[in-house]
């Protein structure tokens, strides 16, 4: 019996074969989860065999590490482009929670979860992860900030006010991954409750009438 014999995967460049497998390892961690994130799987996916992966990360620690960084600060930086386009803190601030919760992020929020939980065995995961919390954290106080100089909001602490937004956002988007309680208006059960935080008027944040 013949034994099958793999493709050769094509030639690339050092530089092109380690963006290829970061490519594949975020390709799989945004449709299967971070867990999915295996040597072999990896490889399967960049069309080489699982030694060329590891000859190209360090470990595969580090590839899942890198992994989640390249997920969570593009939707960072996708966020902070939005809130660039709104005229003020308050509308910032609306746009801000009505897109992270609008429910069209649960492969990133999956990826989230694990990380939180792979988090705990991976050192260097978890240091990512709590860079990358401290990014949206600075995000979403720069805007409450924003609005406390200029008179809308009312706090004296913007950055334990940030942190309680990015633990219900978390908390909520978590529950609706295995759809518990009703999640198909997460953004206005957020928004009320910063309302409140805020000193704003119920509906403050609400989405503008069309």
């Amino acid at each position: 019996m013949s034994t099958p014999t793999r493709q050769r995967a094509p030639r690339m460049s050092p530089a092109e074969r380690a963006l290829s497998i970061a490519n594949a390892a975020r390709a799989l961690a945004l449709e299967e989860g971070l867990a999915a994130v295996t040597l072999r799987a990896v490889a399967a996916r960049a069309g080489v065999a699982p030694a060329l992966v590891a000859h190209y990360v360090p470990s595969m620690d580090v590839l899942i590490a890198r992994t989640f960084a390249s997920v969570v600060s593009a939707e960072v930086a996708e966020i902070e482009a939005l809130i660039d386009e709104s005229p003020g803190p308050r509308e910032q601030l609306g746009v801000l929670v009505r897109t992270i919760l609008d429910g069209s992020r649960d492969d990133v929020t999956l990826v989230w979860v694990e990380a939180w939980a792979l988090g705990r065995r991976n050192e260097t995961l978890a240091a990512e992860v709590r860079a990358q919390m401290d990014a949206w954290q600075g995000v979403i106080q720069d805007v409450i900030e924003a609005g406390v100089a200029e008179g809308g909001f009312e706090t004296d602490d913007p950055a334990a006010v940030a942190w309680q937004l990015l633990g219900m956002v978390d908390g909520l988007n978590a529950q609706a991954l295995v759809r518990w309680g009703d999640t198909s208006d997460r953004g206005s059960l957020i928004s009320h409750a910063v309302e409140g935080m805020l000193g704003l008027p119920r509906g403050a944040l609400d989405a503008p009438a069309a």
